[in-house]
């Protein structure tokens, strides 16, 4: 490999490479699957279920999962009636949510690579969901990762993300954009207020943000504390 930096996406690729978890670390995370992770569960984020009851009601089009895990967020779109395509890391975590999947006799597209590997077609989602993805995006990428859902996003489509609240029970460190460089190590995931994902997102229409619901382990729903839930439209 070249260690030059001749354009502006050399500099986000050597930036990666300090930051970046290797595909193995995700691999590994997902090989075990007995571990006490609590969105091992197979069900949907108590969010994204409200958001079905409130608005997601007209006719089902197209959502698009950004790290999409094991694919219990995936499913539940693919049991609304969507059409999904879900992206993720780990081959580990995309052999389970296929196993998932077939266990309840549906479709959905996986793809195994890097979110800002592909090139999605402008307008082809109505969804964009991302439960646990941003918080491991460095904020060279954060960029990227906007343009990505502004392209992909259909004209007032919808974008929904779950993060780590800062400072939170899970995970969620507090540390400036700058100390991500210093430290070499975005810390186990960063950290998200109201405010920070207001002022991010601010070319999007907010419609919601608010703390996931704690709910008790026997809900159909999935919900702990120590999570942000934000959902915005494109204007």
């Amino acid at each position: 490999m070249k260690e030059t930096i001749n354009d502006y996406e050399d500099l986000l690729l050597m930036l990666d490479a300090l930051l970046r978890e290797p595909t193995n670390f995700w691999d590994d995370f997902y090989s075990d699957r007995e571990k006490a992770i609590p969105f091992f569960v197979n069900k949907p984020d108590e969010n994204l279920v409200d958001y079905f009851k409130h608005l997601l009601t007209e006719t089902p089009g197209k959502a698009l999962e950004l790290g999409c895990g094991p694919g219990r967020n995936a499913i539940y779109f693919a049991e609304k009636g969507y059409a999904v395509d879900a992206v993720d890391l780990s081959e580990q975590s995309l052999q389970w949510a296929i196993e998932r999947t077939k266990e309840r006799n549906l479709k959905i597209n996986f793809i195994h690579n890097n979110i800002f590997d592909i090139q999605f077609k402008d307008g082809s989602y109505d969804v964009i969901y991302d439960s646990g993805c941003f918080h491991h995006i460095a904020p060279h990428r954060r960029m990227s990762y906007i343009d990505l859902v502004q392209k992909a996003l259909k004209p007032g489509g919808y974008f929904a993300i779950t993060c780590f609240v800062q400072g939170g029970a899970l995970g969620g460190t507090d540390i400036s954009d700058w100390e991500v460089y210093r430290l070499r190590s975005l810390q186990g995931g960063l950290g998200f207020t109201e405010e920070r994902l207001r002022t991010i997102f601010k070319d999007f229409e907010e419609i919601e943000i608010r703390k996931m619901k704690e709910l008790e382990q026997t809900n159909a729903s999935f919900g702990v504390s120590g999570l942000l839930t934000a959902l915005f439209r494109k204007k």
